[in-house]
């Protein structure tokens, strides 16, 4: 599907993106317009409860089908980078890199445990248990979507069929740049988010061997990343020496940080660029640059926190890009907060350094399976026939039947009041911050007998809030701990659905900015593509190039009162089931 105008003699990067259930790209140009996007679904398996599978050979082969379609019809020779972003699940292969199993059937080419798989809820809380200095830099408590608990589960679970086997442990979005360039370096970004790598430390032996996966530490980390020779570390700073207006300070801050071991920063150009096998795969030139990876919630935030937002009357006008918070919202939230200094939020994971924005730290505040939870409350609804069939007979989504409908049975107040009565919680999944807390689960407070149409879309409309009060649950313990956020960025599926975004408005009071490419996420890994080119001088000029507002909802505050008394509800809620908790326990 083509998106834009390609020009003769301009410069084009290819952006991919993988998701939860499908793979995207993006033909970009060097102002952020998408001039051609594909997509491909993918396989996923779910054998028993909370595993969930993935095969590492199909991703790679729906890449090679989406990357060959953008790319048709235009002169190879303008594509100038490729970058890529991944969920951040883990993928597990064998010496001969070839894949080995994660479950307990044998079966080989199920080998990604995804990201919101939470077989290892035992190990994380063994982990937690240790109280490990590490730790602070996850908000205090380990998720069981990181990868020190899936890995011990693995080597718990499968010793003879996998651990044993294993030679190389990757997060998808590494994986991704090695099948491009055969080059085993990770990504700063993975690393230091989902692995417990400190970017000014490097690996914390102690906390390896605490957790009994001491066997890193004796390999001396080579299955999560090989040691970098003294040769490959002069050419990484050569190649940093060559960027145009390239900071000293930087250089030598980034060189400092991937000494020791072969970890570079989002967007370095990796090995000697696209290999032919793999450019014969994708359908792209061989040797075009290959930046280093980025998770899919950072590179979402990577193509919309650096938008330049003058004359739209915004609060982070003329304020440092630290007062912006990015939400990618998709299959699940991520909070980007960025700050100059590290900031230590209880709940919140980081502070990262570096691990979206360059010289940057970085907080990723989140919720589970929001997207998906939405879905699960409308398609588990007795309505739902119904609102499936009246919306095939409008040509419309589902969501955009609900949220005409909505305006509908509203009356002569704003559309939020209809859910007067009716509070959700919506940790499903468990709470992935402020608190933390796996254990927690969904409550609904205020039903009715009644099943129909009208129910269900205020449920949905209550789903959408409660949503929205969690984000501003994660905006509060931010603010508290030290940042300061005035304006909401917002990308990601969830983004396109108008009543989700003017809920996050109104509840948090905040304008929310969305990005003039809906896209933003395939953006943000085309700006890796564009920065490992040479063709941008530092991230921060891409992205200022790159992404653009498109536009803005501002909260309607003659509404504050009421959301502030929802906000109380909401909280009560928590409270109450934790209350529960402790009197089924006895305690």
């Amino acid at each position: 599907m083509s998106g834009g105008e390609q020009e003769p003699g301009s410069h084009y990067y290819v952006g991919v993106d993988v998701g939860t259930g499908s793979v995207r790209a993006a033909l970009v140009d060097q102002k952020g317009t998408l001039l051609a996007f594909a997509d491909q679904t993918i396989k996923k398996w779910e054998p028993e409860f909370n595993h969930h599978e993935q095969s590492s050979e199909d991703i790679w082969a729906a890449c090679c089908v989406v990357t060959k379609k953008v790319a048709q019809g235009i002169d190879l020779n303008q594509i100038r980078g490729l970058g890529f972003d991944a969920t951040c699940s883990l993928v597990v292969l064998d010496k001969e890199f070839q894949p080995l199993p994660v479950n307990h059937e044998g079966a080989s080419h199920r080998n990604i445990i995804m990201w919101l798989d939470h077989r290892a809820v035992s190990q994380v809380q063994r982990i937690n248990d240790t109280k490990h200095s590490v730790l602070q830099y996850v908000g205090g408590v380990m998720s069981v979507e990181m990868q020190a608990p899936k890995l011990l589960w693995l080597k718990e679970n499968l010793r003879e069929t996998c651990w044993d086997k294993a030679g190389h442990f990757f997060d998808l979005p590494d994986f991704l740049s090695w099948k491009a360039t055969g080059v085993t370096a990770r990504s700063l970004c993975s690393l230091v988010c989902k692995w417990t790598y400190l970017a000014d430390k490097g690996w914390d032996d102690s906390f390896w061997k605490m957790i009994g996966l001491e066997d890193f530490v004796s390999d001396n980390y080579s299955k999560i990343g090989d040691a970098i020779s003294g040769a490959e570390l002069v050419e990484e700073g050569r190649k940093l020496e060559c960027r145009k207006e390239k900071k000293k300070a930087e250089q030598s801050q980034i060189i400092n940080y991937i000494s020791g071991n072969q970890v570079l920063p989002p967007g370095i150009s990796l090995g000697n660029g696209l290999t032919p096998e793999a450019a014969k795969d994708l359908g792209l030139p061989a040797g075009i640059a290959v930046a280093a990876s980025l998770i899919d919630a950072h590179a979402g935030g990577l193509g919309v926190i650096g938008a330049d937002v003058r004359g739209h009357g915004l609060p982070c006008e003329g304020q440092p890009m630290t007062s912006r918070l990015a939400i990618i919202c998709g299959t699940s939230s991520c909070h980007m907060g960025i700050s100059k200094d590290p900031i230590f939020v209880p709940g919140v994971w980081g502070p990262y350094f570096s691990a979206m924005v360059p010289g940057f730290w970085l907080n990723e505040g989140g919720q589970s399976v929001t997207g998906k939870l939405i879905d699960h409350m409308v398609q588990g609804h007795a309505a739902f026939p119904e609102l499936q069939a009246k919306a095939t007979a409008r040509c419309q989504n589902v969501y955009e039947y609900l949220n005409s409908h909505l305006d509908l049975i509203k009356k002569a107040q704003s559309v939020g009041f209809l859910t007067v009565d009716l509070h959700v919680w919506p940790d499903f999944h468990g709470n992935r911050s402020p608190l933390a807390d796996l254990t927690l689960k969904g409550m609904v407070t205020g039903l009715k007998l009644s099943q129909d149409l009208d129910d269900l879309a205020i449920l949905y409309l209550a789903t959408v809030q409660a949503i929205a009060f969690g984000t501003r649950l994660i905006i509060e313990a931010m603010e508290a701990a030290g940042h300061s956020v005035r304006t909401l960025f917002l990308c990601g599926g969830l983004s396109k659905n108008p009543l989700f975004v003017q809920m996050h408005a109104d509840i948090t009071g905040m304008p929310v900015v969305l990005s003039q490419e809906v896209e933003s996420v395939l953006v943000g890994a085309a700006i890796l593509g564009a920065c490992a080119s040479g063709d941008f001088a530092s991230v921060q000029e891409a992205m200022a190039r790159m992404s653009k507002v498109g536009k803005v909802v501002f909260p309607r505050h003659e509404d504050k009162r009421y959301y502030d008394r929802k906000y109380q509800v909401f909280l009560k809620l928590v409270e109450h089931q934790k209350e529960y908790a402790a009197i089924m326990k006895g305690d």
